[in-house]
């Protein structure tokens, strides 16, 4: 029997989902449902681009309240409280420098779903997240990237 895949998640990234599932039942299914409705006043539905747009958007809105109702039936909420303060754990926040130029860089390592590196959030199956977790603040590590190895030092973990 196989087991169902969970999503590990913050407690943030859960009530993220939460408040994007409440918009798209409420909000935004509204709104396309009457876009729809226009559309249809239109005539011939044979080719109405603005009705084949607001079909193509409900089938999108639809698809991703799906989506988002199975991530939460399976959410894993992960507590980095029951580790070390100092260690680097899922939910953590981490600084460390790259060696030798030692530019800081700032990660805070999250599930998959909730991943979204131009905001600074890393998959914790990324290569980065990989190489850092279970380390701990001011030890130097070595992380493989697609791009090669990398040593870093770690500076602060919060």
């Amino acid at each position: 029997m196989d087991q169902e895949q969970t999503f590990p998640m913050t407690l943030e990234g859960k009530a993220n989902l939460e408040a994007e599932l409440e918009e798209l039942r409420t909000t935004k299914r509204t709104e396309v449902i009457e876009r729809i409705k226009i559309a249809r006043s239109f005539g011939d539905l044979s080719e109405n681009s603005e009705y084949e747009s607001a079909k193509n958007e409900q089938a999108f809105v639809e698809g991703r309240i799906k989506e988002i109702e199975n991530i939460l039936h399976h959410v894993e909420i992960i507590d980095s409280d029951s580790v070390a303060s100092d260690e680097i754990a899922v939910g953590r926040t981490v600084t460390f420098v790259e060696l030798p130029d030692e530019e800081p860089e700032t990660y805070t390592i999250v599930g998959a779903t909730e991943a979204d590196p131009f905001s600074g959030k890393i998959s914790n199956d990324s290569p980065i997240a990989v190489g850092l977790l279970g380390h701990k603040l001011g030890e130097e590590v070595t992380i493989d990237t697609p791009g090669g190895s990398m040593q870093v030092k770690i500076t602060e973990v919060k």
